[in-house]
């Protein structure tokens, strides 16, 4: 089959083709013929030798990706069956090998695309989307009422942030550049600023959650603006023994989380995807022998919602 490596890290001249054998499938585990997989920024900061690249590493060859929907060609287990469409997280954190053609995946980590849906989109509801809904549900508990700032909020995490915590019924403040506010403000968010022009801190206070992907002193700002026993979720990067100590300090709570597959999780965004409550938005879509273009747009920073690679 085919496949992208990457044999040392660098720039996107480290990603590889090759022909490769099928994975093997054990007990509990489906083998999916790739249809799309998704790129995010840890694909980039791993292929560079950072996030969990020491992780992977030793189980050569080092296949980056793990965002993937398909179709099941060999199954052993019994949660799917041959020509079932599932999509979901593979192995993360850990090696989910999703630059492939097949991708041998635990099938209580998946779930089954909605018919009315595309594989694009699927894969794209993944990564990014499974983080949005572990922050907001598993951990901060959104419920009708709450106060809730996602910075970032045109990117892959925050387009689906927002419409997570709209269907939770929170207040929902998104930032984003001024080009970027029609969009934000059409994914449902009851408030935007432009994150250029005026410093959120000036003008919010009394949230009960901020999500934040930026990091630095992100961190530090948003704490100006929680109430006492509201969240701070940061995801790029954990607190500082510092930071901890201000959250603890304002009565907030604030940590660092991230991502991991769970079929169960990745059921309950199928049902939101199937109702229509949330959307992906594919920015831009790329063949499999583009993968180096696609890494360039991930790289620059401006990607608006996802982009996915489509065999």
């Amino acid at each position: 089959m085919k496949a992208i490596v990457i044999t040392a890290t660098g720039d996107k001249d480290q990603l590889k083709f090759v022909e490769i054998p099928l994975p093997e499938i054990k007990d509990g585990e489906v083998l999916i013929q790739v249809k799309a997989f998704s790129i995010n920024p840890v694909d980039i900061k791993t292929r560079k030798g950072n996030a969990i690249y020491e992780k992977i590493a030793a189980d050569g060859p080092v296949i980056l990706g793990w965002d993937v929907s398909g179709v099941v060609t060999r199954s052993a287990s019994d949660l799917f069956k041959t020509g079932d469409e599932v999509f979901g997280m593979v192995n993360f954190p850990g090696h989910g090998k999703a630059y492939a053609e097949y991708v041998a995946a635990p099938a209580d980590q998946l779930a089954l695309k909605p018919a009315n849906i595309s594989h694009k989109e699927a894969a794209a509801a993944t990564l990014a989307a499974l983080t949005a809904w572990q922050a907001l549900v598993s951990n901060a508990g959104v419920k009708t009422g709450d106060r809730v700032l996602i910075q970032a909020a045109a990117g892959g995490v925050g387009h689906y942030a927002v419409q997570i915590a709209k269907h939770l019924g929170a207040f929902v403040i998104g930032t984003s550049s001024a080009q970027n506010k029609e969009f934000v403000l059409s994914l449902g968010t009851d408030q935007h600023l432009d994150y250029k022009a005026q410093a959120f801190e000036t003008v919010l206070k009394d949230l009960d959650l901020v999500l934040d992907a930026m990091g630095g002193d992100y961190i530090d700002r948003s704490l100006e603006v929680i109430r006492p026993g509201g969240t701070l979720i940061t995801l790029p990067s954990g607190l500082s023994e510092g930071i901890a100590k201000k959250s603890e300090a304002k009565k907030i709570n604030g940590y660092h989380i991230m991502v991991k597959s769970n079929g169960k999780d990745m059921q309950s965004l199928a049902d939101l995807l199937e109702k229509g409550i949330i959307k992906s938005h594919v920015s831009q879509s790329f063949s499999f022998e583009e993968i180096k273009q696609a890494h360039e747009q991930i790289e620059s920073g401006r990607t608006i919602g996802k982009i996915v690679v489509e065999f």
